[in-house]
């Protein structure tokens, strides 16, 4: 194939698409592709060269895009290489409009894809520039203030765009990301989450092996030893697995991953958030941040196979202790996940075999033969799956997942994974109860389906079971259970498109050379012709029982269902796939039957008989000599008898019999053309018969018969869809089917038979139009003209007739003829349209229908508007016509668009993963040329806008604003349509449809109000009139729609009116994308493709020209909408509108003209809330658009230590906070070096650190009025002015909605821009208001002072020192009074407020604040609540500050500590959350240094001292109420309780915030809340139980690290050692969650394993009762998720126990006390009960060879005393309750003997007998 093509080409192409050489008109497109790319190339290089970026760029990348969806890749691999390059420079141009950089991403995105074409010698990209891109727009700083609108895909394209070129990145790129990202590594900062965000999108991972020392190994140590220390999960930790995943991928067999493996199982069990144990608390976090399931997958399968094999046995170990959560009884939030990873996990394995074994080998790195995967390593991976799937067949989520994992398992191990499948299958389709189980199986074996048919040497017997399945398959053919009967027809339509349905049973006697199987196959397929005849007897049943007589009331529609629709479709569809791959024999049968059906009885024609008609129609297709033989006659016979006489053709209600045979043969003759033309003169006879019959049924289905004839005759389309080139018509001797089944079609010798027209039945196709169309158009010509009369009716018959004349020949007829309209846009580029060749040569020399058709139609449409609006029938029937007139060359896009969508279904479902390279089924391949043929069909990419396309838009245009909604509605549609198909239409149609705002225009009526505002909305995918990213267009349609208020036909009385403009207005503000003002490009690169330069300076004149202009309409546009709002009679919903607008016009790269910013300053104080609200986002946005800019200067250079170290070192210890040495004075001030943001410094330093340079360099500040700009002085004027202040200030401290209102970011940026911008100009006016403000407690009042506080600090970030003093001295005691009068309501907002102040600054700046706050917190004035609020608002700024204040931690914590006995619960809750912070610094992570803050192991010495009268005394610890008047100092027992409460607060807070835990520390503390948890689930606890028992459970979900796990369990074993039962009794609940959630780190340790044993089955054998059974369950809990096995040893033990002699019973004395103490003897001999009883049960879902024995065993211990008894009960019961459901299959593993103890034991004795 290959060879042959470069004649043409003088390229050898990149990849094209090969279905295009499978077209009927290949031999042509080698030439049209050529045209087309030298066309791009030239046009693309010439519109670069001339820096026109608008049109001209757009519109060919736009054509290069099409370009590559019709060819693939189809240029050298230079040219490749240019265009990446190319659109690479453009996309990564700093100011270009961010729709255009989406657009050219995408392009870029798609150009990259197959990484394979070009290698990294090809190709070297910089990965600075798009870190730049991505940093400018997903991190904006402008965004939030409104002054950049970017849309909501732009994250992922961008995401994509760096993931393309990624593997593409220069091998130094690696060093240089880690130098600039590193320094951002702070994990109590939000850039932490921003660096490893950054880390996992842009580290290229695919260097290859002798690059790796600058690649992987650089940051893989650093990154992998900081995940495995974090243990809280924060958010970022999700980006390392993603890296992590990523690199496993890429360099399989390069990284030793053995010594990480049990930790990395750990995590991923943990990140599935399964529930274990019975009380678990759930931190919230956990959820919010697991792993993502698909990044998991990947990572899984990369670590299969190597010389280690451990990563296999992790992962059975993994799928044994989740499959129990698989089975379908169980069900929670969870089960998603756990289905996902199911789904995916195989079908990622299956792409890494491929990849190693079936791939083309490209330049990526291979995978070592070391580390492929090997047989062995296949089979242990799906054996260790298998379990979960077939639990997971019947799961409530559906089998959907099941039956996906299970195609890719199939793939590998047909052997192993079939078999299973077929054991549910078998009894499923025998049971009539479940028909779940049946749509469930059925559904798993469709994905099967192609490893069970074609067998292979692993699974020879795989075949024989196809016809057995197929027949009991049939009854699922069930007219009362729609699902049964879909899915019962999609498994016998994928078996059967497998497989030829040919009778071999005589090559028994013909062939020698048979194997056993084949011998079976070939006996088994005589069955085949029975098989077809059953199923269509189960099809004519359900159709007699569908029939609309049945199935309807009188009253209800006629029209199909949706279900019936669905149906008939798969009825047909499974039909039609048995009749193609059946053998002639068979086939000849089939037709007799269908036929004798057909026509022995009379349908209605809407829903019994379109099935009928439909079963007709594929043996038509499949054989259309034989079957229209036996159809044709037959029909029109019948309606020739019945249309002899005359009066029929005028009869309303036709006989049934006539429109049954006229539906039967419209249906039969969508065949093959030349098959058709033997029956022309019968069939135009019947036409003429029956095209004008009255009854409208009637020539309706005579009309579908035209178009049928006219369809089948003049398109291109394949004959034949057969799984064998050629058909089953050889004879057997010479050809065995059997031996293709399953056989994938050969892409190579595909050998499609296409019908293209011969030039035969061209000519009877236009015979057929002269013959009917030329009549109806003179008819319809003259009653438009007023020459003749014609009936409604009449009308709208001609009209049916013409319509499916146009959608019959609509590929005959050349496109619409007129002249281009100039002048619509100016480019210096050609803007032509590319016409595709579909396999058509228009004949020029006969009439063009299609001009005809639209000559006529504009003269009926405008006479019907005229004369007979109301006529609406016609009117839909035009402008569907006007539509087909417009678009229709032979397919619908609709239709096209659907049949992809099937087409990549069926894809998937049947597709072969593992040898790839298109091995797809015969009949898949041909529908996938079809779909290109059709595709080339569709494409409409850039039609030139001609005068008659133009006209009929005006016509839609006039329709759509006519008097009737639904034709309105209609031609809007179809008006969308179209506007999206010409280029730049929209521009001429803009003002016409702004003609009908117009409030000058008073002729217009509502209806064409509301139709011209459909217009401008446009429907939900198409183009948006209001809206289209061009100031020409905005300019005119804003204003337009504000002063469409105005208009005599707006009325805001009628709610759709008004709801249209909150639609218009809602949709221009969510699509609003920033236009572009500058489009200036500077490329550093001549443009590849070009050879012209004299036109250079001709564009960048045009360029410049072009931005001024943008510039001036940008002013116009705002001048308009203000022009506007100073009309006094604008109803105010316009006014809103007006200024949302105006508010969308702020940009950060044009200030916005004075009137407007005069505007918005006024309306900070408008009547309007509305108003307000928008007003202050607004002038927030001026402030920081007339901002003057801050010089910056580096820092003199810091001297760094030698490798990675971070945390608290020397030289970034004058970062922190040191009151001996703050900068009290404007010397020290001016000389300090202040950092203002937190993270610098605490990782390693930035290779250039700035800091802003002297003040005497910045600009001057207080300026005078005459020094400043024309925007300052217009704020400065106005916030100078007591009116407008004291007005200001009074709305602003009004309440919203009572209860509801925050702390507003918003105003917080007004006032820090007021103040940053004219420094304490303001200060003065402002200052007397906030005196009054902070005195009154109002939550409004508070809170607006609170605002313009924190906008006042962080303001005044570069006032002089004099300026900052004075404002402080001015803050502080306003503060103080604040924090005095703190309420309920307010505290949250100054927690805000004072959080906001500090953020990004340094903290030796606000020391004043610090200091403030720091003055005894809890001093107890004012009450508890006050002190609460006190510490939340100072633990607001700490928090902000980090690392950089541990002096300040360590005062705070010193003046705590004596605090921390405090009786108030409020006070307490506070001050845990406060240490939570104090102690966040406290992080055990790698290369970091012991911190300077204060440390949790000494905390907890002190604490411990103590809490000595707690540890020591023996007695129960109660909750000590305090009475309130108690004076004196109490026992040393109350404090310590007291002090334990706020302890356990403090516990319990840092649970979910911290990064590490303090294992060692916590671990102290553990055996004195085992003491107090209590042991049942009570809520009248009181607080310092509940909250024990929380602790603990929190503690016990912790991820701990290997070393920390022996000291656990020592304080374990010696607590189970206490005297409490409680204590004993939480010691295992621990010990379950806490083994679950480090189920791997544990399990790779066998002491570890053994300690655990040992400890559970001791406390098996506690003198308590509850002890005892809690042991028993958590050792069966053990048993389950496979962490200990039932070995003999153990199973010996308890046996032993079982035999333990009980003492004999004494006859007690009367009166005497009982004995309550057990004996010995008794505990132990219930222990071995309860072990058994444990194994039992822990096993709920099957029945292990082992568990028969164990039953007879405990059965002899029913009739023992209590407790044992119960527990041998409990145990029976709960047995029988498990197994219950598949007790036939359990059946099987025991003995007769064993089943009738069993029985005995199982089934209760009955009282009656």
């Amino acid at each position: 194939m290959k060879s042959t093509q470069s004649a043409t080409l003088d390229f050898v192409p990149q990849k094209d698409i090969v279905y295009n050489k499978l077209l009927p008109y290949a031999d042509k497109l080698d030439e049209e592709s050529n045209d087309i790319l030298s066309k791009i190339k030239g046009n693309l290089g010439r519109a670069v060269q001339l820096r026109e970026l608008w049109p001209g760029v757009l519109f060919w990348t736009r054509k290069l895009s099409t370009y590559m969806r019709l060819y693939g890749r189809k240029f050298s691999k230079e040219d490749h290489v240019l265009f990446i390059k190319l659109l690479y420079e453009l996309v990564t141009i700093p100011k270009l409009e961010i729709s255009m950089m989406q657009g050219l991403a995408r392009l870029l995105i798609n150009l990259l894809k197959k990484r394979e074409l070009l290698s990294r010698e090809d190709l070297e990209l910089p990965w600075r520039p798009l870190y730049e891109l991505h940093d400018r727009i997903l991190f904006s700083k402008t965004e939030h203030l409104g002054l950049n609108w970017f849309p909501n895909s732009v994250e992922s394209v961008l995401k994509t765009l760096v993931k393309s070129c990624r593997p593409y990145f220069s091998e130094s790129a690696t060093q240089e990301m880690l130098d600039e990202w590193r320094p951002l590594l702070c994990p109590f900062d939000v850039t932490m989450q921003r660096a490893i965000s950054y880390f996992e999108l842009f580290l290229p991972t695919t260097l290859p092996p002798e690059l790796h020392h600058k690649g992987f190994k650089l940051w893989f140590e650093e990154f992998i030893s900081l995940w495995m220390s974090v243990q809280n999960l924060p958010s970022w930790e999700l980006h390392l697995v993603n890296l992590f995943a990523r690199l496993a991928n890429d360099n399989i067999g390069y990284i030793d991953w053995d010594p990480y493996i049990p930790k990395i199982f750990t995590r991923i069990l943990r990140s599935l958030n399964l529930p274990v144990g019975t009380s678990q608390m759930m931190v919230p976090r956990y959820i919010t941040n697991a792993y993502d399931i698909s990044h998991v997958v990947l990572w899984v399968s990369s670590l299969l196979g190597g010389p280690s094999k451990q990563a296999q046995a992790q992962l059975s170990g993994l799928f044994n202790s989740i499959t129990s959560f698989f089975h379908p009884s169980n069900h929670g939030r969870w089960l998603m996940k756990l289905m996902k990873l199911l789904q995916r996990l195989p079908a990622s394995v299956v792409r890494r075999l491929h990849r190693e074994r079936y791939r083309k080998p490209t330049w990526l790195t291979p995978i070592p033969d070391t580390h492929k995967l090997t047989e062995e390593d296949i089979t242990a991976f799906v054996e260790s799956m298998m379990q979960p799937v077939l639990l997971a067949m019947f799961s409530k989520t559906g089998s959907l997942d099941a039956a996906q994992a299970l195609q890719n398992l199939a793939l590998m191990r047909p052997e192993l994974v079939i078999p299973p499948v077929l054991e549910k299958t078998y009894p499923a389709l025998e049971t009539l109860t479940e028909p779940h189980q049946l749509t469930a199986t059925l559904s798993c074996m469709i994905g099967v389906a192609r490893s069970l048919v074609s067998g292979g040497q692993h699974f020879p017997e795989g075949p024989t079971h196809m016809l057995p399945l197929l027949m009991r398959a049939l009854p699922g053919v069930d007219p009362n259970d729609f699902s049964k009967c879909m899915i019962t027809f999609q498994f016998i339509a994928t078996f059967v498109t497998l497989v030829p349905l040919v009778d071999c049973s005589s090559a028994l006697h013909d062939r020698t050379d048979l194997t056993e199987v084949e011998r079976e196959l070939c006996s088994a397929s005589a069955e085949f012709e029975d098989f077809v005849l059953q199923f269509m007897d189960r099809c004519f049943a359900l159709i007699d029982s569908s029939t609309l007589e049945q199935t309807r009331e009188e009253t209800e529609t006629e029209k199909m269902t949706h279900l019936e629709s669905l149906v008939e479709l798969g009825l047909s569809s499974t039909f039609s796939t048995i009749l193609t791959q059946c053998s002639l024999d068979i086939f000849k049968v089939a037709l007799e039957k269908v036929f004798n059906f057909a026509t022995t009885n009379i349908f209605e024609t809407r829903v019994s008989g379109r099935m009928v008609a439909d079963m007709c129609r594929a043996t038509a297709k499949c054989h259309p000599a034989e079957s229209l033989k036996m159809f044709v006659p037959h029909c029109c016979n019948a309606i020739n008898q019945i249309a002899v006489n005359e009066e029929v053709l005028n009869e309303e209600e036709l006989d049934k019999e006539l429109l049954w045979n006229l539906q039967l043969l419209s249906e039969v003759s969508r065949v093959d053309g030349d098959k058709i033309l033997p029956y022309r003169s019968d069939l135009v006879q019947i036409l003429q018969l029956t095209l004008h019959l009255k009854c409208k049924q009637g020539y309706t289905l005579a009309c579908n018969l035209l178009h049928h004839v006219l369809r089948s005759t003049a398109l291109i389309y394949p004959t034949e869809y057969c799984s064998v080139p050629g058909g089953f018509h050889q004879p057997i001797s010479d050809y065995l089917p059997i031996k293709d089944w399953g056989r994938p079609g050969d892409l190579w010798n595909l050998d499609i038979r296409w019908h293209v027209p011969s030039t035969e039945e061209i000519s009877f196709a236009f015979y057929l139009l002269d013959l009917i169309l030329q009549p109806e158009l003179q008819r319809l010509q003259r009653f438009a003209q007023g020459d003749q009369d014609m009936s409604r009716d009449d009308v709208l018959q001609s009209l049916t007739i013409i319509q499916h004349c146009l959608l019959g020949a609509g590929s005959l007829m050349p496109p619409l003829k007129g002249e281009p309209i100039p002048k619509l846009v100016h480019s210096m580029v050609n803007l032509d349209e590319t016409t595709l060749y579909t396999g058509m040569d228009y004949n020029e020399s006969r009439e063009n229908y299609r001009d005809a058709i639209c000559h006529v139609m504009r003269q009926l449409l405008h006479y019907i508007l005229e004369h007979s609006e109301d006529d609406t029938k016609s009117l839909f029937s035009i402008i569907k016509i006007i539509s087909d007139l417009l678009h229709f060359k032979g397919s619908h896009k609709h239709e096209f668009d659907s049949r992809w969508k099937s087409f990549n279904l069926v894809k998937k479902s049947m597709e072969n993963r593992l040898h790839g390279r298109k091995q797809h089924i015969r009949a898949l391949l041909i529908d996938r040329v079809m779909l290109q043929h059709e595709l080339r069909k569709l494409t409409v990419e850039g039609c030139q806008y001609r005068s008659i396309h133009q006209e009929l838009m005006r016509d839609l245009l006039r329709l759509s604003t006519s008097t009737y909604s639904q034709v309105r509605s209609k031609a809007q549609n179809v008006l969308f349509t179209a506007l999206g198909t010409y280029n730049f239409c929209c521009r001429d149609l803009i003002p016409h449809v702004l003609e009908f705002l117009n409030p000058d225009n008073s002729s217009v009526t509502q209806q064409q109000f509301k139709g011209a505002l459909y217009c401008l909305l446009g429907n939900h995918n198409g183009v948006c009139l209001a809206n289209l990213h061009d100031w020409e267009c905005i300019a005119l349609t804003w204003p337009a729609i504000v002063r469409s208020g105005l208009s005599s036909a707006m009325s805001l009385e009628k709610p759709s009116i008004v709801r249209l403009f909150d639609d218009l207005a809602d949709k221009i503000h969510r699509q609003y994308e920033t236009i572009g003002i500058d489009f200036s490009v500077s490329l550093t690169t001549r443009s590849p493709f070009s050879q012209w330069t004299d036109k250079f300076e001709d564009g960048s004149k045009k360029k410049d020209l072009k931005n001024s202009e943008s510039v001036e309409k940008y002013k116009q546009l705002i001048a308009d909408l203000l022009d506007s709002l100073g009309n006094r009679n604008l109803p105010w919903k316009f006014e809103h509108i007006a200024i949302g607008f105006l508010s969308l016009l702020l940009r950060d790269d044009h200030q916005l003209p004075p009137p407007a910013v005069t505007f918005f300053v006024k309306s900070l104080n408008h009547d309007s809330l509305y108003v307000r609200k928008v007003a202050i986002s607004a002038v927030a946005g001026i402030m920081k658009q007339i901002k003057r800019q801050h010089k910056k200067v580096p820092v003199n250079k810091i001297k760094e230590p030698s490798g990675i170290v971070a945390g608290d070192r020397p030289d970034n210890q004058w970062l922190q906070y040191n009151s001996s040495n703050l900068p009290r004075t404007q010397q020290d001030w001016d000389h300090c070096v202040f950092v203002e943001k937190t993270h610098w410094g605490y990782y390693c330093w930035p290779r250039k650190l700035l800091m802003y340079a002297p003040l005497e360099e910045q600009p001057k500040q207080n300026l005078t009025r005459e020094e400043m700009t024309e925007r300052e002085q217009i704020i400065f004027d106005h916030f100078s002015d007591p009116v407008f202040i004291n007005q200001f200030i009074e709305f602003l401290s009004l309440e919203d909605r009572k209860g509801k209102d925050k702390f507003s970011p918003r105003r917080f940026c007004l006032f820090k821009g007021l103040f940053r911008n004219f420094s304490d100009a303001f200060l003065p006016l402002m200052r007397p208001h906030m005196e009054r403000l902070v005195a009154d407690s109002h939550e409004s009042k508070q809170r607006c002072v609170a605002e313009i506080i924190s906008g006042l600090i962080r303001g005044c970030k570069h006032w002089s020192y004099s300026k900052v003093e004075n404002l402080w001295q001015l803050l502080c005691p306003l503060l103080h009074t604040a924090l005095s009068n703190i309420t309920i309501e307010t505290y949250a907002d100054w927690g805000t407020c004072i959080a906001t102040a500090c953020e990004s600054r340094d903290p030796r700046k606000l020391h004043w604040l610090f200091e403030m706050l720091m003055e005894s917190p809890v001093n107890g004035e004012g009450g508890s609540f006050v002190d609460a609020c006190r510490l939340y608002v100072l633990q607001g700024g700490l928090a902000q500050q980090e690392w950089r204040v541990p002096e300040l931690l360590h005062r705070l914590l010193q003046y705590l500590e004596p605090k921390l006995t405090q009786v108030y619960k409020n006070v307490r809750e506070r001050i845990g959350s406060v240490l939570t912070y104090i102690f966040m610094i406290d992080v055990s992570l790698p290369y970091t240094q012991p911190t300077t803050s204060p440390r949790i192991s000494d905390f907890i010495e002190r604490i411990l001292v103590q809490l000595k009268p707690l540890t020591e005394g023996d007695e129960e610890i109660q909750n000590h109420v305090v009475e309130e008047n108690e004076v004196g100092e109490q026992d040393e027992r109350t404090q310590a309780i007291k002090l334990l409460k706020t302890v356990l607060k403090w516990l319990i807070a840092s649970a979910g915030r911290s990064f590490s835990t303090a294992v060692p520390e916590q671990l102290r503390l553990l055996p004195l809340l085992f003491k107090i948890a209590p042991v049942e689930n009570d809520d009248s606890y009181d607080e310092l139980k509940r909250d024990a028992k929380t602790c603990l459970s929190l503690m016990s979900q912790e991820l701990l690290y290997s070393e920390q796990i022996p000291m656990v369990l020592s304080a374990l074993q010696e607590i189970a050692g206490s005297s409490s039962w409680h204590a004993r009794y939480t010691v295992l609940t621990y010990l379950q969650i806490m083994v679950f959630y480090n189920l791997f780190t544990f399990m790779s340790d066998r002491k570890l394993v053994t300690d655990v044993r040992s400890l559970v089955i001791r406390l098996l054998e506690d003198e308590q009762l509850e002890v005892r059974e809690m042991a028993a369950t958590t050792l069966s809990g053990f048993l389950q998720c496979n962490f200990l096995s039932m070995d003999a040893p153990m199973q010996a033990h308890f046996e032993a126990l079982c035999k333990t002699r009980l003492p004999k019973k004494r006859k007690r004395e009367l009166g005497s006390t009982v004995d309550t103490i057990p004996s010995a003897d008794l505990v132990r001999r219930h222990a071995g009960v309860l072990g058994l009883s444990a194994c039992i049960l822990s096993s709920p879902y099957d029945v292990p060879t082992w568990m028969p024995q164990l039953l007879m065993d405990l059965s002899a211990h029913l009739n023992d005393t209590q407790p044992i008894e119960m527990t041998v009960k409990k145990t029976l019961s709960n047995f029988r309750r498990t197994h219950h459901d598949n007790w036939q299959q359990h059946k099987q593993q025991f003995t007769d003997d064993q089943l009738l103890v069993l029985t005995d034991l199982l089934v209760s004795p009955c009282y009656y007998a």
